[in-house]
């Protein structure tokens, strides 16, 4: 476990320094939970206690229409933050699903606790900004990508930023994040 500690520490150093003594008041809001491939880490309806990095695994968010259609909004793994960002926010239900495609570990951090740290440790204040603003870029990035590229643009600029991911991922769940059939996918 120590060992995941140190990769979280590692994982906020990349944008703030934190001494010894503020490490050790930042680690203990932090806790762990493993979940197994297909289970659950947030559902539909349900409140959002925490926002979660991931230790190990790799999840999807998505969204399910009226039709029963499957809309990912994004795949996270090692190193990722992942919630429903609105719902943990604002303490209300969730509007989308996150499973996990492989076993997997994450950090939690309840909405209470990363207010309490983040007065403790002013300096973590700008490491939650900083992630909050990549997130948002990356959601601005998929948007734009969905409304100006092809879909075969989509997937060669896939392959080109994640292709670690694109190895992970089955190839049913990479069509439906493209917006593609799976068929159309082997075209690639």
């Amino acid at each position: 476990m120590e060992q995941h500690y140190q990769s979280l520490r590692k994982h906020i150093e990349e944008i703030c320094e934190l001494t010894d003594a503020e490490w050790n008041v930042v680690a203990p809001f932090f806790t762990h939970r493993t979940l197994k491939k297909h289970q659950f880490l947030i559902q539909k309806e349900q409140l959002v206690p925490c926002e979660y990095w991931i230790i190990k695994g790799l999840t999807k968010a998505y969204a399910i229409d009226s039709n029963g259609k499957e809309h990912i909004l994004q795949f996270a793994m090692e190193q990722y933050w992942t919630s429903d960002f609105n719902a943990f926010q604002n303490k209300i239900p969730a509007t989308i699903f996150i499973d996990c495609i492989e076993d997997s570990e994450f950090f939690c951090l309840k909405l209470e606790d990363r207010e309490h740290l983040c007065h403790e440790i002013p300096k973590m204040t700008n490491f939650f900004r900083i992630k909050s603003h990549h997130g948002y870029i990356a959601l601005q990035q998929r948007i734009l990508s969905l409304l100006t590229e092809t879909a075969e643009e989509r997937y060669n600029n896939l392959i080109k930023k994640m292709p670690k991911l694109v190895q992970r991922v089955p190839k049913k769940l990479l069509a439906a994040y493209l917006g593609v059939t799976r068929e159309t996918l082997s075209r690639f």
